[in-house]
């Protein structure tokens, strides 16, 4: 039984951005962050299968490509990596690029890598506020620039980079040749309404990711059987014993989390270790309905100050 507040851990990137609000407040001294990883407050606990975190882009990302599970246990690793983007804010013409034009085979890819044709190549579209990208292992990808996203992955950092727009840092063509579908990605799933204030949007055979819109005022139970990840993105409220602010949240597994919208109300996205969305994830309470406490060690977790730590060690940079 789990419940704590998310530690967050600030992961610097030369194309990140020195202005993190209203996501993130504190001080950097003027460093580009490009991420926000969402950790387990407790570092010795067992490794998550699920990495949540922000991502704040002034500059375009590499176009690069992550491997599936069969590819990555060749190369021993524990897990390839699928990942889903949420828009939380873009700027006006702001792109990403998903999958490519066209199918190639590896040797045109290698050539278009090489001349630098790949970025004609990839599969660019607008997006904005609230468009849900859904990115398969094996699927050649990029984001541009004037994007925060929130991102829910397996939890790799396992990255191949194609193109990196000049910068000075190691490329990784021959395993990204490998490991990609090159050619189109499949056609996005729109988001649906599971009722109860629940948005899918993202189903997968390793996620489910979901929104959340509490009215101002309302109270919920939230059920967390399987490894749970909670991020408010609008408005605040309360999760559990602790206070929750836009760019707060927090991890649960095998918990029963009382959830408060404040007077604005609040919107969440809340991912979870599993293929299907589960049919009784949230119901909305009278003002006395009781709910099951969290667990003593839980509770002491959520009301302590989220410790700082130092950064975690990554099998490849990331782009």
């Amino acid at each position: 039984m789990a419940l704590e507040p998310a530690r967050l851990q600030v992961v610097p990137k030369p194309w990140g951005s020195t202005d993190l609000q209203p996501w993130n407040g504190a001080c950097h001294n003027g460093a580009a962050i490009g991420e926000i990883w969402f950790q387990r407050d407790d570092p010795h606990a067992p490794e998550p299968a699920l990495l949540l975190k922000l991502l704040f882009t002034r500059e375009a990302l590499s176009i690069q490509v992550h491997p599936d599970d069969d590819d990555a246990r060749s190369m021993g690793l524990a897990r390839g990596k699928t990942e889903a983007w949420y828009v939380l804010s873009a700027e006006p013409g702001a792109t990403v690029g998903v999958g490519l034009q066209s199918a190639l085979t590896q040797a045109e890819l290698r050539c278009a890598i090489g001349d630098g044709s790949i970025l004609q190549q990839v599969s660019w579209r607008k997006v904005v506020e609230g468009d849900v990208i859904f990115v398969p292992a094996g699927t050649i990808h990029a984001i541009g620039p004037g994007l925060v996203l929130a991102e829910i992955q397996q939890r790799s950092d396992t990255t191949f980079r194609l193109f990196d727009h000049g910068r000075e840092r190691e490329l990784h063509i021959e395993q990204g040749v490998a490991a990609a579908h090159a050619g189109p990605a499949a056609e996005q799933v729109p988001p649906r309404r599971l009722g109860n204030a629940r948005t899918l949007l993202v189903g997968s055979a390793f996620f489910v990711l979901e929104r959340l819109e509490l009215a101002a005022g309302s109270l919920w139970q939230l059920r967390a059987r399987p490894e749970t990840w909670l991020i408010v993105i609008a408005g605040e409220g309360q999760l559990g014993p602790a206070k929750a602010g836009v760019g707060e949240g927090c991890f649960a597994e095998a918990e029963t989390i009382r959830i408060a919208a404040g007077q604005q109300g609040m919107t969440c996205l809340v991912a979870y270790a599993a293929a299907v969305p589960s049919s009784d994830l949230l119901r909305p309470l009278a003002a006395n309905d009781a709910v099951t406490p969290p667990s003593a060690a839980s509770r002491r977790r959520l009301l302590l100050a989220a410790p700082a730590v130092p950064p975690i060690s990554l099998m490849e940079a990331r782009p």
